[in-house]
């Protein structure tokens, strides 16, 4: 994959807040990394404020790949309290307070350093304040999601786990919307990031001043796009093979995809369903139930490595979450040439175009099954569909999701935010 030709770097010092951040990973440290790094190539200085636990492996990679232009300072709160981001059910409260102690360590940094701009970029959740926000610098927020919820006609399919996470996930950023913190973060903010549309409706009631909805918060690199180049399979390739990729809790929906698989009944098909997580055995005895337990195939957890070469040999990918705000893997499978069915909520929805996929319709479970099931079956019969859908997704992520790319458009967002700055103060 060749890459654009790099301008001259911006004159200006930049500080970048990333609480997840770590090379080589998918997911929101994966962002972290890859912003900063993108950042780095095409400004004169950039500051990264991270945990001190991505230490190891943002060193170990600058050795690797040094990038002169960044600076790293590592912030944790005291010993006593690291326990907090161990614990999925309290992270962030740890998060929370992380927030509030590298303000004062950021205030300290501008006093000496002057910075021209702050951006955080994650955690990306727009019902937590960012206190950054308060210091005298303009200040970007996002990309930020969390707006999106699994519509009401899906919760009666849920079990009492399931219900009782949805309901404390509402409950959370309801209460979020009440911290007079976030509201000043969303106030204060110069510019405020999102994804989709009903993050956009969130913060805009929180007293936003300029929101500006984007393509998501992930993208592709280089390296990822090479081993999807190497493992790449004929779209008429026998048998077809459906795959989903994540982790296996309630709202990602792969109950709704194996149900859709089973009723489809295509012929020499296959479905492969890569991650672990708390419904694996719920979605196990599903399969016997369903009486598809030779045509589906739990791979467990995988390496980034390995999961990219189990997609690149598939399909299409089926991704039936509920409320993703920007997920990497339907990215990950435009980039290997693959069509991706998802249903019309979140993320998703602005990442899938009708050229490149299936958006299906999705007030109640019934509605998504049915949906799913006509798409597998459409692609299943008619291979040059996917072949075209296979073109269309790969253009889309090469002029779309590129991490080159998306590093571009940061630097125009800045310079947009700098430029109103200056104009603001003349």
């Amino acid at each position: 994959m060749t890459r654009i030709q790099q301008p001259m770097k911006k004159p200006w010092k930049i500080l970048i807040s990333a609480y997840a951040c770590k090379p080589k990973i998918g997911s929101e440290g994966g962002v972290g990394w890859s912003t900063v790094r993108e950042l780095a190539r095409h400004c004169q200085e950039v500051w990264l404020i991270t945990r001190k636990d991505n230490h190891p492996s943002i060193e170990a990679e600058l050795q690797l790949n040094p990038l002169p232009e960044l600076k790293v300072y590592y912030y944790d709160l005291p010993q006593w309290l690291i326990w907090w981001r161990k614990e999925r059910t309290v992270v962030y409260l740890h998060y929370y307070f992380w927030q509030l102690g590298i303000y004062f360590a950021a205030r300290n940094l501008h006093s000496q350093e002057k910075f021209d701009l702050i951006h955080h970029v994650t955690y990306g959740r727009y019902c937590y304040p960012v206190f950054l926000a308060l210091l005298p610098v303009p200040f970007i927020w996002g990309p930020v999601g969390g707006g999106e919820v699994a519509p009401k006609g899906f919760w009666k399919n849920f079990d009492r786990q399931g219900k009782l996470h949805e309901l404390l996930r509402s409950l959370s950023c309801r209460i979020g919307e009440f911290d007079p913190f976030v509201k000043l973060t969303a106030k204060r903010s110069a510019m405020i990031l999102v994804c989709t549309r009903e993050t956009s409706d969130r913060v805009t009631k929180l007293g936003a001043k300029r929101v500006k909805q984007i393509l998501g918060q992930t993208g592709i690199d280089r390296e990822d796009w090479e081993i999807l180049e190497k493992h790449t399979i004929s779209p008429n390739h026998n048998p077809i093979r459906f795959i989903s990729i994540g982790r296996l809790l309630h709202w990602k929906g792969f109950d709704l995809g194996l149900r859709a698989f089973a009723r489809a009944n295509i012929p020499e098909s296959e479905y492969w369903i890569v991650g672990d997580g708390s419904q694996r055995s719920q979605l196990e005895t599903l399969v016997r139930e369903l009486g598809i337990v030779n045509k589906v195939k739990f791979l467990g957890e995988l390496s980034r490595h390995q999961t990219l070469e189990i997609l690149g040999t598939s399909s299409v990918l089926i991704h039936p979450s509920l409320h993703d705000f920007s997920p990497t893997v339907c990215i990950e499978a435009m980039a290997a040439g693959k069509p991706v069915i998802c249903l019309d909520l979140g993320g998703p929805a602005v990442q899938i175009t009708d050229t490149s996929g299936f958006k299906v319709k999705a007030r109640n479970a019934g509605e998504a099954i049915t949906g799913i099931c006509e798409a597998m079956q459409k692609l299943a019969v008619n291979r040059e569909m996917v072949s075209t859908m296979a073109i269309a997704a790969k253009t889309r992520a090469r002029e779309e999701y590129t991490w080159d790319i998306k590093g571009l458009s940061i630097v125009r967002l800045y310079e947009e935010v700098l430029h109103r700055e200056v104009l603001t103060h003349a």
